[in-house]
């Protein structure tokens, strides 16, 4: 049976965090906050289960993942990206964006794009989904919470519990966090280029 557990939003008890960075150290998956929408997450290591997510959410091996990340010190780690560029994520961030950026070769294979060697990376601007980083030292592989047939997210707690019970460890009740999804951009070529007009402003990439 899935477990839910309540967390402050703006204040995250740490002791519920520990418990969330069990989970998600264990192999577990979990549904949990962000700024744009509730997102399902798990170790960035365990191919078990991302295999889960890819089963839950129907996709192919082609989808991308996001790595979501607590901030930009581990940008280098998985990302290459220019001086120009990284001005401008530090800008951005924490924020509802998702940029997508050259991977580097710690980026494990089945995590980047098949053909172009990227990586989807964002640092949300969510108490909760920040403290969960913070205490794991290290990012959370990460999609969004829409299920087959749907084109929206789910925004309840309680709803992706029903839902998705007995498939996942842990829903966290983190309150509503919104259903829009982040605006997506291409940090990859000569240009920003803006691939999905979502919950962030994007003029700056215009």
């Amino acid at each position: 049976m899935t477990k839910i557990i309540t967390i402050h939003p703006e204040n995250p008890q740490q002791r519920l965090i520990d418990q969330v960075v069990e989970v998600v150290r264990t192999g577990g998956l979990i549904a949990y906050p962000t700024d744009s929408a509730y997102a399902l997450g798990c170790h960035i290591g365990d191919k078990m289960a991302l295999d889960r997510i890819r089963a839950i959410r129907q996709l192919d091996k082609h989808k991308n993942f996001t790595l979501m990340c607590r901030d930009l010190s581990e940008l280098a780690t998985y990302a290459k990206v220019n001086n120009s560029d990284f001005r401008l994520l530090k800008s951005h961030t924490p924020g509802a964006y998702t940029f997508i950026l050259n991977a580097t070769p710690e980026v494990p294979r089945r995590l980047m794009h098949p053909k172009r060697k990227t990586i989807g990376m964002r640092v949300p601007n969510n108490p909760i989904a920040l403290a969960i980083m913070e205490t794991l030292g290290e990012p959370i592989m990460s999609s969004s919470l829409i299920l087959p047939n749907d084109t929206a997210p789910l925004t309840d707690p309680y709803d992706i519990k029903e839902s998705l019970d007995h498939q996942i460890e842990l829903v966290i009740d983190g309150g509503f966090c919104g259903f829009d999804a982040t605006s997506v951009i291409d940090m990859t070529g000569d240009e920003p280029e803006i691939q999905r007009r979502g919950c962030g402003d994007v003029s700056a990439f215009e």
